[in-house]
């Protein structure tokens, strides 16, 4: 005869049916109330019986705990990437990850058709200057495969002490065979805003964005100041590379470059109250008549999408992007609810829609101009460690015969970071830029597209 549940485990399990049943009935399904009750009280009857099968007959003594852990994470996981039960120890992370330091490799991952997915690199860590990019598919941790394996345990493989070792095998879109990097771990110092002055017969700022934290509107709003003293003219925005961040961010940081009252975001969800739409204040210091562009990539993600689609959708700046990419196409919102026992839920509730109610997740935006970029091209931008610079040397990818990766930089040859020519190249064409917000997009992009692809 099998033995039975505890009677506090029981007690449990009953409280954990009525309180759902309860909230079933207090919520909208659109199944019938009935029915909706009654696949949930089938289903967590069937939870109780299989737990009470693994603690009666597994071949070891497994904690309550454990088991009930792993169905919460294995129940989440079927929602979307993005979407995550949190333990303790997961929960820490995450805090980990806004203060702003840690040691790992630098790169934003996801699950994405079950696989370990790179969502973007993070400018200047250990996984950038590698050439790690976004949408590499990792399928080996230390010569292990990751089919399976969810975030939290790849997070944790990834993640180690400074100076120690990770060997990643990459799957690439366009490579025949894998790439094999080993890449030294790093403290990951989030910086979030850099600039630099291009002097010459026109004072054009750029300014690189690499992260949305916290502060980032804060560091930016500095930034601008300094720059304006400097005789800044124009402005160049560099999203590319960047995974996102905070929502709340993202609406302060296109607060600064746009007139009171106008939409940056909206979003959409099932929920009450996930109905919103995000517009700017009437805050001073904005800086909206200064001629403007904006750099995306297949990297640029999230808050950097909302970002840039606002900015495009209200005609304040153009967009410049890779030929024949989109950005990265994450524009889902995901909310952290606090838990007992310091869990944490981190849940998707809601989809993005930029001001002229075009949906990001899954789609992308599309540049305004597109710019042919040579593969060895973009492989130097990267590897040199800092955008922003005109020319960097070239360097040449070579995969050996065990799969690993070679980059050859030359002592005497640069490229050209044919974006950010392109994008001085448009702003000094100032009579395009007159009155910002109704930039005549049409014919910019006709007369430089044609340009940057004879380059």
């Amino acid at each position: 005869m099998q033995p039975h549940l505890s009677k506090r485990l029981k007690i449990s399990i009953i409280v954990v049916i009525l309180v759902v049943i309860s909230l079933a009935v207090g919520s909208g399904f659109s199944k019938s109330r009935d029915t909706a009750n009654s696949e949930i009280f089938d289903g967590l009857q069937l939870f109780a019986e299989v737990l009470n099968k693994i603690q009666a007959n597994y071949v070891e003594e497994v904690q309550p705990k454990k088991l009930i852990y792993g169905a919460i994470k294995g129940m989440v996981s079927t929602l979307d990437p993005y979407s995550q039960f949190m333990d303790t120890d997961q929960y820490e992370e995450l805090e980990t990850d806004t203060k702003g330091e840690f040691g790992g490799l630098g790169i934003h991952i996801v699950m994405k058709d079950n696989w370990l997915t790179v969502e973007s690199p993070m400018e200047g860590t250990p996984a950038f200057k590698s050439g790690i990019k976004a949408k590499d598919r990792i399928i080996e941790i230390d010569d292990k495969t990751t089919e399976g394996i969810t975030l939290e345990q790849a997070v944790k493989k990834l993640r180690g002490p400074k100076g120690s070792k990770v060997k990643l095998l990459i799957e690439r879109v366009g490579m025949k065979k894998p790439l094999a990097f080993s890449i030294t771990r790093d403290i990951i110092l989030l910086e979030s805003v850099t600039s630099r002055m291009f002097d010459g017969n026109m004072k054009i700022a750029y300014i690189r964005i690499k992260e949305f934290r916290e502060k980032t509107a804060e560091d930016l709003a500095l930034t601008l100041q300094n720059l304006q003293k400097e005789g800044m003219e124009a402005i160049i925005l560099d999203l590319r590379y960047n995974p996102g961040g905070l929502l709340k961010s993202s609406i302060e940081v296109s607060d600064l470059f746009l007139p009171e009252n106008k939409i940056v975001v909206s979003t959409k969800g099932r929920a009450p109250g996930n109905d919103q739409e995000y517009r700017t204040g009437n805050g001073n210091n904005k800086y909206l008549n200064l001629p403007m562009v904006c750099l995306v990539n297949e990297g640029s993600a999230s808050a950097a999408e909302i970002v840039a689609g606002c900015l495009q959708d209200q005609k304040r700046a153009i967009l410049i992007g890779p030929a024949g990419k989109k950005t990265y196409g994450k524009g889902s919102v995901q909310a952290v609810m606090e838990l007992r026992n310091k869990t944490a839920l981190r849940l998707t509730t809601a989809k993005y829609f930029t001001p002229s109610g075009r949906s990001i997740h899954g789609e992308g935006l599309k540049p305004d101009i597109e710019v042919p970029i040579p593969k060895d091209t973009e492989d130097s931008i990267m590897l040199a460690g800092k955008l922003g610079e005109l020319k960097v040397p070239k360097v040449t990818l070579t995969i050996n015969d065990d799969s690993t990766v070679r980059f050859d930089t030359s002592e005497t040859e640069k490229v050209e970071d044919v974006q950010l020519v392109e994008a001085l190249k448009i702003l000094k064409i100032s009579e395009y830029f007159k009155n910002p917000g109704t930039v005549d997009l049409p014919v910019i992009s006709q007369s430089t597209t044609t340009t940057a692809q004879t380059k």
